[in-house]
């Protein structure tokens, strides 16, 4: 058209719309040749091959809208064996698209948000074993807890080992010190580290209420609690999406940084923290819009740690948070202070820290140290073979290996006794001292008894220092008398 009203030649403006001189002058004669006038086809081209029994299909995606396309062929596969070939899938799949769109149950309507600056911060936990992050060779399991302001998207996570409220506590006060502001409004799911249910049976969240330790932190900070309707990830949309963007972005820094292998958890917390600052940057103009508006952080950050005060068992344990740890046998009957971190547990008497141990994060979880119970258990050996804990009794494959041995080598009475007596020699002279000795005798393709350990232990350095003879002088004391003498 537009080559045409500058030319006003036909066949000029069919060969710049590579058509014929006919084909251009209909469109030409049109009067609005941008509409297509050609009518929408509504017959096939080819046979449908499902029409046989396609009404066997429509019952099942009637009674059961959630079924899937591929479920569905591969069902009338087998109900009719060499009738559909796999090729027809994706044709299958389509039809089923299509039949939902016309006929199929309503789809639920989202509402988009329109958020407002300051309003609403969202957490989220998300676990990052996707990464494969490795501490020195080992593997390191853990998440993030993770919050997010919903209006410019600035974004805080902190690493931790688990979904629980100390973890939870601790993101959320990182979060706003970083911020240096307070939202009005903190949005979680129904995460048990903020809510639990009342009631058994309950599906609805009518019955969801806040757990008094995260209504007291969101209390202290001024902070209305919010949470989500049960089973409605979208509802709290920003975080959960902010989730797999960081996700993505943690992964392409550590692809361009060519390692996943960090040496210590602090070294990966930096290069983590590291990645968010710079995800940040692009969000500060937005993020100066919110902090105008919000409330400066002016109160006091609290604990980061659950107190409890459990009595110390006949068993030299105790009990935190559901989970036995053990403790030195002198505390047994005793009422200890137990401060619960994120990520260890230390336990004090009298305010002098008496252990020192990593948390459990599963419900019943043991962790006992076999250097607060070795001494009762030389004593009492036959204890050992029964013991509720005695898998912990092997705190490295070494000794594991080497407990096997001696089964194999004594009488199990006298196996017992000689593992125990290796233990102990352990906890008296160092454990990786012992262990080296036993791993040596081991690639020697020797029993590692007591003895043997024994005689291949280095014994330690009994010399005593050469001193000089000491010489009085007993002018110098004369002269002191002379000089009190004469004052």
């Amino acid at each position: 058209m537009s080559v045409y009203q500058e030319t006003g030649k036909v066949g000029v403006a069919a060969l710049h719309a590579d058509v014929d001189r006919k084909t251009a002058g209909k469109y030409l004669d049109l009067e609005n040749p941008w509409e297509d006038g050609q009518k929408p086809r509504e017959w096939r081209t080819r046979k449908d091959p499902f029409t046989e029994h396609w009404a066997e299909v429509e019952e099942h995606l009637k009674d059961a809208p959630e079924l899937e396309a591929k479920a569905l062929f591969e069902w009338l596969q087998e109900r009719f064996p060499g009738v559909y070939p796999a090729g027809q899938i994706r044709s299958f799949q389509r039809q089923v698209k299509r039949w939902r769109a016309l006929h199929g149950p309503d789809k639920e309507v989202y509402f988009q948000q329109d958020h407002k600056p300051g309003r609403r911060m969202q957490t989220d936990f998300t676990c990052l074993n996707e990464l494969e992050i490795t501490i020195r060779g080992e593997a390191f399991p853990h998440w993030a807890c993770h919050s997010v302001l919903t209006y410019s998207n600035w974004e805080w996570a902190s690493l931790c080992r688990s979904e629980n409220y100390v973890a939870l506590k601790h993101g959320f006060q990182t979060a706003i010190w970083n911020l240096g502001h307070l939202p009005c409004e903190h949005w979680t799911d129904h995460t048990t580290a903020a809510t639990h249910v009342v009631g058994a049976g309950t599906t609805d969240g009518a019955n969801w209420v806040y757990n008094p330790p995260y209504k007291g932190l969101m209390a202290h900070f001024g902070v209305q609690p919010r949470t989500i309707q049960v089973a409605s990830p979208n509802e709290n949309g920003d975080v959960e999406s902010s989730n797999g963007n960081l996700k993505r972005c943690l992964n392409q820094h550590l692809l361009l940084r060519g390692s996943r292998d960090f040496e210590s958890r602090d070294d990966w917390r930096k290069f983590f923290e590291g990645v968010i600052d710079k995800r940040n940057a692009a969000r500060r103009e937005r993020l100066n819009e919110e902090l105008a508006v919000m409330k400066p952080l002016e109160v006091d950050l609290l604990a980061e740690y659950e107190t409890e005060q459990p009595k110390v068992s006949g068993w030299s344990t105790i009990q935190v948070h559901r989970s036995t740890y053990s403790v030195p046998s002198r505390l047994i009957g005793e009422k200890v202070r137990a401060r619960r971190y994120e990520d260890h547990i230390d336990v004090f008497y009298a305010d002098v820290l008496q252990a020192s141990m990593p948390r459990q994060t599963g419900r019943g979880d043991a962790l006992i140290d076999y250097r607060h119970i070795i001494d009762w258990l030389v004593r009492k050996p036959g204890a050992f073979r029964d013991y509720r804990y005695h898998a912990q009794m092997f705190p490295t494959l070494v000794f594991r290996k080497a407990y096997d041995q001696l089964l194999l080598a004594c009488a199990e009475r006298v196996a017992d006794r000689e593992y125990l007596a290796l233990l102990q020699l352990a906890f008296r002279n160092g454990e990786s001292l012992t262990e080296s000795v036993i791993r040596q005798l081991q690639e020697k393709g020797m029993t590692p008894r007591l003895a043997s350990v024994l005689e291949f232990l280095p014994k330690p350095d009994l010399t005593l220092p050469e001193m000089a003879p000491l010489i009085v002088d007993l002018h110098a004391y004369d002269a002191l008398l002379n000089e009190v003498a004469h004052d």
